[in-house]
């Protein structure tokens, strides 16, 4: 279940409920995308945690349609009969016609309505479609792209079922759908085609085009006007696709996309400028915890913790110990040596160790991983150089093709086990005779709790954890170890892992899962155990995970490259004192980027315990910023200028001049910052423990940050035969 989520003082959200007047009685919702009940990537988020609030919106007029995933719909969608008299009939005519239609409610919050498109059982037409979709738009598709060939399946089939359901209303029906991504726009571009009486929208949420640009390690933003679109899409063999994208958007009554960074994109490679944005939020109650993110941190950092003591394992006391019962059984002094050198990995302090991850789809430059392992290993040189007693810890949670886990990875967490168990199974019988001892009213002789069994069984625990090689830098064996980017970078910074090394890295080339083995944690459970999340992304038109990470309360790393990082430099007016940090991509060379990233995380390391707390709370208040029931509004203005577009006898809207300064604007934390830079206390000698007794009032923090904070904006709107008024911009 999902836990709740109060507004509080520490709310900082100003927001109020929001009256929605438009009349949709006669007005239905269609939201169209490959990802509906269908988990791919990033859409499926998006559409995932807004069907709560689209369903309070629209009601019973409320339909997502996507492709019938059979592996999906068996834990994600119960099957039912339609309770739409006119959405019925569309069906049985469908499925009558040569077609299998399913529908059903997808089993996530707000139980949305879904109708399934089975594009498989479709094939049959595929020719026929793809000879009609050259006469028509002039697109020839390939016979060898099978995802192109789901496309053509998947939007012939869209088109049918709304041409049917508007043909099977009676009286004229004010239809909306809404398109999601090149996968889904062919639909759009029959209906226009074919003149249905249906307002259209297509939301970009990352252009074909610019993602293949950007993984050819092009000059990508500085070169954007430049570019030759169509002979860059033949180039890179994807001429149908873009052709399909572009006339997605060129044919929609709305074009809209994610972020301002992405519309900039969008204008020049498909040559229309977006009427609005529309950017990603989250289902805050979801992921907040009201005060008790703190605690659920403090959890989940313990588990990774657990996970790192048996991937580290062998350590200083380890060694010492191993030394001391090697010198009493007399061994020779090579060996004591040898026993001395196995055993000096875990040699750090883990209430002294920072977790850092980067998560997301494996696209090395795209996301950031070889500017963030450039800056770990300068990173690395600056702690050691300060005899820094901090430790960094950096996950790389990026799938990529493996075949099983790596066995030293594995032996590992055995170790852990055995040792943990070897512990209690010690403590149990030095309880049992302590306990005995107590009954007979004497104190116990310490020397004796401990027989000779005793010490025998922890011997054969310590020796047990003797390695010879380094602890592992992948958790899994990779299937191209000689040319995976992540692994060859590794070997060229000479980050392995040694003791001498402030900075470890562990990679996980496989999604995270509580049922795993190795690493028995969800994805939402391990963000909230780290301390930082580093996504250095130089393509991301959103970007989904440090947005979760401010959500938990997470402080992160995004760049000015991505829409979420413009997002909050546009609505926070100092980033870093909340953690949010912007690194500059856009206008600084790789060199000085890097540079920069290195100081971002080299300040995150001199935070004390109480600076990272107050970050957090900060970086959780921020949270109201990024719900869907305030971003929802976008979408809300979208459909309704895509009605005013279709059906202007009924709907009109009249454009609005923008404003300056609306919705949230975070002003600087009345507090002090959490830099230890301004910090400093008066003493030149103070510790950690002095940091813990400063008092630190988190209610009262929030209500100084509240002064000044702009309340959101309110979308005027109006009944039908008025004015819609469109968003400000911000």
């Amino acid at each position: 279940m999902p836990l709740a989520r109060s507004l509080s003082v520490t709310s900082l959200s100003g927001l109020e409920e929001w009256d929605e007047e438009f009349d949709r009685e006669d007005a239905v919702l269609f939201e169209i995308a490959w990802e509906v009940a269908n988990k791919v990537g990033g859409i499926y988020t998006v559409i995932q945690t807004k069907a709560r609030l689209t369903c309070e919106e629209w009601g019973e007029n409320y339909f997502l349609v996507g492709p019938y995933m059979e592996s999906s719909v068996r834990t994600q969608v119960e099957l039912i009969e339609p309770c739409n008299a006119t959405l019925r009939r569309t069906i049985d005519k469908m499925n009558s016609s040569g077609c299998k239609v399913y529908f059903g409610r997808w089993l996530i919050e707000g139980s949305p309505y879904v109708i399934l498109l089975d594009v498989g059982f479709t094939a049959w037409s595929l020719d026929r479609w793809k000879s009609e979709l050259w006469e028509n738009c002039s697109i020839g598709v390939p016979w060898f792209d099978r995802e192109a060939n789901d496309a053509v399946l998947f939007g012939f089939l869209t088109a049918w079922l709304l041409g049917e359901f508007a043909a099977q209303c009676d009286e004229p029906p004010h239809i909306v759908a809404h398109f999601h991504e090149w996968l889904a726009g062919l639909g759009l571009v029959l209906c226009r085609q074919r003149q249905l009486p249906v307002a259209t929208i297509f939301t970009t949420h990352a252009t074909l085009l610019g993602r293949y640009l950007c993984a050819g390690n092009v000059d990508f933003y500085n070169k954007l006007a430049e570019f030759n679109v169509d002979k860059e899409a033949g180039d890179r063999q994807i001429y149908h696709r873009y052709c399909l994208e572009r006339a997605a958007a060129r044919c929609a009554h709305v074009f809209t996309t994610v972020s301002q960074i992405t519309a900039i994109e969008a204008e020049h490679l498909l040559k229309r400028k977006p009427d609005i944005v529309t950017p990603n939020g989250l289902n805050v109650k979801k992921f907040s915890a009201m005060h008790e993110f703190q605690n659920l941190h403090a959890q989940s950092k313990a588990r990774i913790q657990e996970f790192v003591r048996g991937h580290f394992y062998g350590s200083e006391l380890m060694r010492h110990a191993i030394i001391f019962m090697c010198l009493e059984a007399k061994h020779s002094v090579m060996r004591v040596f040898s026993y001395c050198f196995v055993c000096r990995h875990l040699d750090f302090n883990l209430d002294k160790t920072v977790f850092l991850f980067i998560a997301g789809r494996y696209e090395f430059s795209n996301k950031g991983a070889d500017i963030f392992l450039e800056a770990l290993a300068r990173l690395n040189y600056l702690l050691r150089v300060n005899h820094s007693e901090v430790t960094i810890i950096a996950f790389f949670i990026m799938p990529a093709r493996t075949n099983n886990f790596n066995v030293e990875t594995l032996k590992g967490q055995a170790v852990r086990k055995q040792l943990w168990d070897t512990a209690q199974t010690v403590k149990e019988r030095f309880g049992k005779k302590l306990y005995e001892s107590l009954l007979v009213g004497q104190l116990p002789d310490v020397s004796k709790m401990l027989d000779k069994e005793d010490f025998t069984m922890m011997k054969r625990a310590i020796f047990a954890t003797q390695r010879q090689c380094l602890p592992p830098i992948c958790s899994h064996n990779m299937l191209e170890d000689s040319s995976d980017p992540i692994l060859n970078c590794i070997r060229r910074i000479g980050l392995f892992n040694s003791a001498q090394d402030r900075v470890k890295v562990i990679f996980h080339p496989e999604f995270l899962s509580s049922t795993s083995p190795l690493l028995p944690m969800d994805y939402e459970e391990f963000v909230r155990g780290c301390h930082l999340g580093v996504f250095p992304s130089y393509y991301e038109p959103w970007g989904y995970t440090p947005a979760e990470c401010t959500v938990m309360g997470i402080p992160s790393i995004s760049t000015n490259l991505s829409g979420f990082g413009c997002f909050m430099e546009e609505h926070i007016a100092d980033p870093s004192a909340y953690g949010i940090y912007i690194l500059d991509r856009r206008y600084r060379g790789v060199d000085e980027s890097c540079n920069q990233l290195t100081s971002f995380l080299f300040q995150f390391c001199q935070q004390s315990r109480r600076q990272r707390i107050i970050q957090r709370n900060r970086t959780e208040r921020l949270s109201d910023l990024l719900d869907w029931r305030y971003l929802g509004r976008y979408y809300v203005s979208a459909r309704h200028m895509a009605l005013a577009k279709a059906f202007p006898d009924t709907f009109i809207y009249e454009p609005q001049e923008p404003t300056s300064a609306t919705g949230f604007r975070y002003p600087r934390p009345a507090s002090v910052p959490p830099s230890p830079a301004h910090s400093l206390h008066s003493s030149p000698h103070h510790s950690e423990a002095e940091d813990e007794e400063e008092p630190y009032d988190e209610d009262l923090e929030a209500e100084k940050d509240r002064v000044n904070i702009r309340q959101p904006f309110n979308l005027p709107n109006r009944n039908k035969n008025h004015t819609v008024g469109l968003p400000e911009k911000n």
